[in-house]
């Protein structure tokens, strides 16, 4: 699971201009995009030119159409990471330092993302050359590169020290180890099948919870007094919005995840708590049936809903939580944000399971 691209139906986008969303965030929009474009210029100074494509197109303005909406909809949690930031008294030059430092966990993520699901996303305008895992090993590379120069940055400019620095990248690397981890123990399958209980703690608080949170690595590491506590308050918060993600994207990838036998939400759900129909469908799957597309509107509805409202709980705890510390987000709207968080594959299936409930 990546920060994957959300807000992406006709409904989501009504939700981000009718409610407000776009305007309140239209600052952090144009300062991460500001971001973009510094570590996009920073990549000509570290891999040489035969290696670049067409830089990619970064708005320079804001409002809810074209590249703007296409950039809000990539970048939504990057934009939302900043204006949490903001509301939690981080001073604006660290703000910029951290929204770069979020492109590149976010192409890190994306790059090894890559590999373990043979797909070819790019962050970066590389030349489209010499196959796709190539370019996710090379985009791997120019992020690692790419992250020390912000941080270097950052310290010529007095914004952190140069042992905070090393303490971040320690940090950061530590915690995506402990993600990969996790996705590689699945390479081969997994023979067992937690509870849904067992599996949300055990997987989704890390695969989504703990992906959220390296966004926290390093104002944990810099920020001091009274914003080094809301950080450590707002930390837990922001987790528990990764792990309403991967739930959400537990529905949305059933079929595959079902297809490579890795840990899936729904799939636990049906096999320990599940009708007697949907136990016999999903041992036919687990067993080698082809699942079609499809499956969960077809034969999963009743469980998927139950799946859903554990997403449901984790994103109202999340924005109260962040409500409590002085964002603006109505916690009001957390379940309208769980239908948008789907890409567009997901968005006939959550308009299946909810239409009735």
């Amino acid at each position: 699971m990546t920060l994957s691209p959300v807000f992406r139906s006709p409904a989501a986008v009504r939700l981000l201009e009718e409610r407000g969303l776009w305007r309140r965030l239209a600052p952090d929009i144009g300062a991460q995009a500001d971001a973009v474009r510094r570590v996009h210029a920073d990549l000509r100074d570290v891999i040489g030119a035969d290696f670049l494509g067409d830089a990619a197109s970064v708005p320079d303005t804001d409002g809810p159409g074209g590249d703007e909406l296409h950039f809000l909809q990539e970048y939504f949690f990057l934009i939302l990471f900043r204006s949490i930031f903001s509301a939690l008294g981080v001073p604006e030059d660290r703000l910029a330092l951290y929204c770069e430092l979020n492109f590149c966990i976010k192409g890190t993520i994306t790059a090894a993302d890559n590999l373990f699901d043979d797909q070819a996303k790019s962050l970066l305008p590389l030349a489209d050359a010499a196959g796709p895992r190539f370019r996710s090993i090379l985009q791997l590379m120019c992020f690692e590169r790419l992250v020390r120069r912000a941080l270097d940055r950052g310290v010529d400019d007095g914004l952190l020290d140069a042992s905070q620095r090393d303490q971040i990248l320690k940090g950061l690397l530590d915690r995506m180890a402990s993600i990969g981890a996790l996705e590689g123990s699945e390479e081969g399958g997994v023979d067992d099948i937690p509870p849904p209980d067992a599996m949300l703690e055990g997987v989704h608080r890390v695969r989504g919870g703990a992906l959220f949170a390296l966004a926290f690595v390093a104002p944990s590491v810099v920020e001091g007094d009274a914003v080094a506590d809301r950080i450590g308050r707002a930390e837990p918060a922001v987790a528990r919005l990764g792990t309403a993600f991967q739930i959400v994207d537990d529905l949305t990838d059933f079929e595959f995840d079902v297809g490579r036998k890795s840990h899936n939400l729904l799939v636990s759900q049906v096999y320990h708590a599940g009708s007697a129909e949907e136990k016999a469908a999903l041992e036919g799957m687990w067993d080698g049936r082809e699942a079609g597309s499809g499956a969960v509107e077809a034969r999963f509805v009743e469980s998927a809903r139950a799946v859903l409202e554990r997403a449901y709980g984790e994103a109202r705890a999340s924005f109260q939580s962040l409500a409590d510390l002085g964002h603006w987000f109505d916690p009001a709207m957390a379940d309208d944000v769980v239908h948008a968080i789907v890409g567009l594959d997901g968005v006939a299936r959550m308009e299946a399971i909810t239409a009735s409930e």
